[in-house]
């Protein structure tokens, strides 16, 4: 069995920009739901139908967002 080694200075990078990236789009989707919801609001539409408009949109978020985790744990794991 192999021992884990120590992060290089250019997986440190890569992990760290990894981070804000994930920070990045959590951002942005708590943006984009207060602003679809503040919008459907002032339009008068219920916030479930708003929501389920918004839902494939938000599901591709998430994903992306739990792939970008994915690889920084593997990154760092392997590591």
């Amino acid at each position: 069995m192999t021992e884990p080694r120590e992060l290089t200075a250019t997986d440190a990078i890569a992990a760290q920009e990894l981070t804000d990236i994930i920070a990045e789009l959590e951002e942005y989707r708590e943006r984009l739901v207060n602003d679809t919801l503040a919008i459907a609001q002032r339009a008068k539409i219920l916030k479930s139908q708003a929501l389920a408009q918004l839902e494939p949109y938000l599901n591709e978020i998430d994903a992306k967002i739990q792939e970008l985790r994915t690889h920084q744990a593997a990154l760092i794991t392997n590591n």
